[in-house]
């Protein structure tokens, strides 16, 4: 009986061992099993920092006082007196051309100019000297004819009253007086309109040829020498020495590389964000780290299609002392169209939008908190705070396993 009741009072304190762990475990399980795990999230700092606008494109180098020197006629090259990259000052010669065919033009058309001369004398004169003379003392006999004429009509009609002459005999005397009279009418005319309209327009033709061909001589000539027009460095010499050369060919460029025009193709969304005078940074890959600051000259006009691009052209004159940037090399323009100091500032990629309102989840005690804000400047990588955070806020990015984010939802901050 003894050995019985011991076994019967071991077996309730056995299961109540057993309960009590089964409650201790389920005390730990609970939290795991009854809800979801933390979302592993990366995350961004809010910060005091500058932050600017910008319109970032490519350029181009232009000089901005430039010097063509073109062919005037074909010709060869007779002396080439510099080399590309040379300075030269203001009248220096640079470079002659054979200008043997166009002395030789010029004297013809010189030529032809006194001819026309000569002609256009003839017609204010009414001929040359001989033909002139000659028509005079023609006047002179026909009008001396006609007064004789004259005076042979009236004695034949005296007679004729005294019966002394006949009709016939009058008649005669007045067909000859005619005859005379027509005579002394025709050289007149002749002496004062020797030429029609048609000749005298063709003299004047051919004097006003002369004269441009002669023209066009004396700017050839001109031309063969070639002068710096100011003090500037040689920067394209396509030609050679003893080189043949059509007209229009180009010969030599010089500028004054002091300073240059940058010509930034904007595209066509951003043009209306330009105006003069905004800050504008020009690096060249050929020299890394350099940058050439410059105010904004020009804003465009006009659109216009480059390459696949519609773009709008601006421009600005930059300082190039040490002649560093070289004219038609290819440059990045960064244009700064705003900029502000010392203001809160987020990584871009933390805003979020909802029907067009920024917002972000801030991170507050492992939670996520949904933070409307208001939003100023920003540009490709951050994006400025003007309301709705402080400095130093902790702002989720992603989470790490792409699980979507939810106001209120518990997370752990991963690197």
């Amino acid at each position: 009986m003894a050995s019985s009741n011991h076994n019967s009072g071991g077996a309730p304190r056995k299961r109540w061992t057993w309960l009590a762990a089964s409650v201790i475990a389920a005390a730990v399980l609970v939290p795991v099993f009854s809800g979801k795990s933390p979302i592993r999230v990366r995350t961004t700092t809010v910060e005091r920092a500058p932050i600017r606008a910008v319109i970032s494109t490519n350029g181009k180098v232009e000089p901005v006082v430039n010097f063509e020197a073109h062919a005037p006629i074909a010709t060869t090259v007779k002396r080439l007196l510099v080399k590309e990259g040379d300075h030269v000052r203001k009248g220096q010669l640079l470079l002659q051309l054979d200008d043997a065919d166009i002395r030789a033009q010029a004297a013809k058309a010189h030529a032809q100019i006194s001819s026309a001369a000569a002609d256009q004398s003839a017609l204010q004169t009414g001929g040359t000297q001989e033909e002139v003379l000659t028509v005079d003392a023609q006047l002179i006999k026909a009008r001396s004819a006609l007064d004789a004429a004259k005076r042979n009509l009236d004695a034949f009609r005296r007679l004729q009253q005294q019966g002394a002459a006949s009709p016939a005999e009058v008649k005669q005397a007045e067909d000859a007086l005619q005859r005379t009279q027509a005579d002394v009418t025709l050289l007149e005319q002749k002496k004062k309109d020797r030429y029609s309209q048609p000749e005298v327009a063709k003299v004047q033709a051919q004097g006003t040829e002369a004269q441009a061909a002669y023209d066009a001589a004396q700017n050839a000539l001109l031309h063969s020498n070639i002068r710096a027009p100011f003090d500037g460095t040689v920067y394209s010499l396509p030609v050679k020495q003893g080189a043949f050369v059509q007209a229009g060919d180009l010969l030599l460029q010089e500028a004054d590389l002091s300073k240059v025009l940058v010509r930034a193709f904007i595209d066509e969304p951003d043009v209306g964000r330009l105006v003069p005078g905004q800050k504008t940074e020009i690096t060249w890959d050929a020299i890394p780290g350099r940058v050439w600051n410059a105010p904004v000259y020009s804003v465009p006009s006009t659109v216009r299609l480059r390459g696949a691009r519609n773009v709008g052209e601006a421009t600005c004159k930059v300082d190039n002392q040490d002649l560093r940037l070289l004219p038609n090399v290819n440059v990045s323009v960064t244009i700064i169209t705003a900029e502000h100091n010392n203001v809160l500032t987020v990584q871009r990629d933390a805003i979020r939008l909802d029907d067009s309102r920024p917002y972000v989840y801030e991170v507050v005690d492992d939670k996520l908190k949904r933070q409307d804000i208001e939003i100023a400047l920003q540009n490709l990588t951050r994006v400025e705070i003007a309301s709705g955070l402080k400095d130093k806020a902790v702002i989720a990015l992603s989470a790490q396993d792409t699980k979507p984010l939810y106001d209120g939802a518990t997370v752990k901050v991963v690197p």
